[in-house]
């Protein structure tokens, strides 16, 4: 055997050595990386907290509100992240950011989840993860008791007058599906609720839950068959992409606050605290 095919066959033994070397050291640092996504449940509860990104700017899923004279962050969305803590076993941390910048801190972990009334659209889930929609807005039509019978449909309500909560979802649902039927647009759900109680409207749509609450306390007003859907997909909990088990456990907590009728009791009490002074 020559010497120069000597020395070819120690070279590709010892690239053939540093292959395997190479392959096997970095099989476990994959595999940790895997590992390290499976385990965010874990590594929130070592650090005993879940850090949410939301924009308080949205009652009443999320706005701030002065109680006992200190400034504090509400809404339906944050009852929400708190059941989510409680579930884990940590205390909750509230970062208040803008809207447009809450999916990018939680790619960079600057945050664990992000609710914050966010649709899971297709664009969304190119860049992070969602839970199951736990909240789709459903707006009924509410009218007095003595009319419920003679409004059934929204023909029934052409050239009457409508009540709304000024810039809400009700108000542009009303405005494009009620095109002939009089809006008034009023600041505060008690005030509309007033307008219907003394005839100065026909009618009022609202949340269905916030409408059962209404309607529990004032038997003189109640639900028609009428329900007002958005074309959006919901609002579900954001999660950087790779958390898996952080997800299982968010849909566990959504389907028990489901199941237990806590989502539409959340809602409800979160538009009480947005109209109280």
């Amino acid at each position: 055997m020559s010497k120069k095919f000597k020395s070819l066959v120690a070279i590709l033994m010892m690239a053939s050595m540093l292959f395997t070397l190479t392959a096997c050291s970095s099989s476990p640092k994959e595999e940790g990386s895997d590992s390290a996504a499976a385990a965010k449940v874990e590594q929130i509860k070592e650090k005993g907290k879940l850090v949410l990104g939301t924009s308080a700017d949205y009652p009443p899923f999320e706005f701030h509100k002065q109680i006992d004279g200190k400034d504090e962050i509400v809404g339906f969305d944050i009852e929400i992240a708190k059941e989510i803590a409680k579930e884990l076993g940590v205390e909750l941390e509230i970062k208040d950011m803008k809207f447009d910048g809450l999916l990018a801190a939680l790619q960079t972990g600057k945050v664990d989840v992000v609710i914050a009334g966010m649709n899971p659209d297709e664009d969304r889930r190119k860049a992070v993860d969602f839970s199951d929609v736990y909240y789709k807005e459903v707006q009924s039509v509410v009218t007095k008791t003595d009319n419920v019978d003679k409004i059934k449909t929204l023909d029934d309500l052409k050239g009457k007058k409508v009540g709304v909560q000024k810039g809400t979802t009700m108000e542009s649902i009303a405005q494009e599906k009620m095109t002939e039927s009089e809006i008034k647009a009023l600041g505060k759900v008690t005030d509309i609720v007033l307008e219907l109680k003394n005839d100065k409207v026909d009618a009022i749509v609202m949340e269905k839950p916030v409408a059962k609450a209404y309607i529990s306390a004032n038997p003189d007003i109640a639900m028609t068959g009428i329900e007002l859907e958005p074309e959006d997909t919901g609002f579900a909990v954001a999660v950087k992409k790779g958390n898996e088990d952080l997800v299982s456990s968010i849909n566990d907590v959504l389907k028990k606050l489901s199941d237990e009728g806590k989502i539409d009791q959340f809602i409800a009490d979160a538009n009480i605290l947005m109209e109280q002074e």
